[in-house]
């Protein structure tokens, strides 16, 4: 029999218990400032203070790079790649902005979070029958509230680090509404917890903030302008994570 090793322990034992008391300690005053409105700019703010509490529990130390690029005050769609389920603390506790992320609309559907969510301004997507219409006016209220979007354009976490090729959906929406898009890469946190393992490890991980991307003024985008758009964004991400991660160029081939 083969003993866990320490990290498995101090995972199982110690930061799921830490992880569930900050999520009731911070999750009920999240949930009822939700009854007042605010547009959920306080529930952010506590999940703001939970990731950072996450961060630090489990050992993760940050550093942020570019965030003089972008404008305070300005609404952006930033898009991530997704390496580990780190990647949201990682977002959340780094940047200043009130953020909201798009959920698969089954998420709606949970007692008390889906509600709790949606008051957040939160955003529900039914892949199988998108409302595009619907998400596109929801997306253009965001400048209004004030708000930013959180997209990982891959659809899912890597099992391997490399960033997988970004689907172009959000991207003819962001065409659409006209909003700028700032990459995102996210490096280092499949150091802490990659996908399919349950143990956490401390690790050095960082954020970098590449410079907003307007995109082009076009009446009636197509799919082939969203998969341009969305293939050029996927470059800037994939090269800085695999320049930093692996030491090489994205699409560069093994020698």
């Amino acid at each position: 029999m083969t003993i866990p090793p320490f990290h498995w322990w101090r995972t199982v034992f110690f930061l799921i218990p830490a992880i569930t008391v900050y999520t009731i300690v911070l999750g009920a005053p999240s949930i009822v400032s939700s009854l007042f409105g605010g547009r959920g700019h306080f529930a952010h703010r506590c999940a703001r203070a939970w990731s950072w509490l996450i961060l630090k529990t489990t050992g993760v130390r940050v550093t942020i790079e570019g965030l003089d690029r972008i404008t305070p005050g300005t609404t952006y769609v930033f898009v991530s790649n997704h390496q580990s389920i780190y990647d949201t603390p990682v977002v959340f506790a780094s940047l200043p902005y009130q953020l909201r992320i798009i959920a698969k609309e089954a998420l709606a559907r949970f007692p008390v979070l889906g509600w709790h969510l949606t008051r957040g301004g939160h955003l529900f997507a039914d892949r199988r029958h998108p409302d595009h219409d619907g998400i596109l006016k929801r997306w253009r209220a965001l400048v209004s509230d004030g708000l930013s979007l959180i997209i990982y354009a891959e659809g899912t976490r890597s099992r391997d680090g490399r960033v997988a090729r970004f689907k172009a959906g959000s991207f003819l929406l962001a065409i659409q509404a006209g909003l700028p898009i700032v990459p995102l890469a996210v490096i280092g946190t499949r150091q802490v917890m990659p996908k399919g393992r349950l143990r956490t490890e401390p690790a050095d991980v960082t954020l970098i903030v590449h410079a907003p991307i307007q995109p082009p003024a076009i009446d009636a985008p197509t799919v082939r302008d969203a998969r341009a758009l969305a293939d050029g964004v996927h470059a800037i991400v994939a090269n800085a994570v695999e320049t930093r991660q692996n030491g090489r160029m994205a699409g560069s081939q093994d020698g």
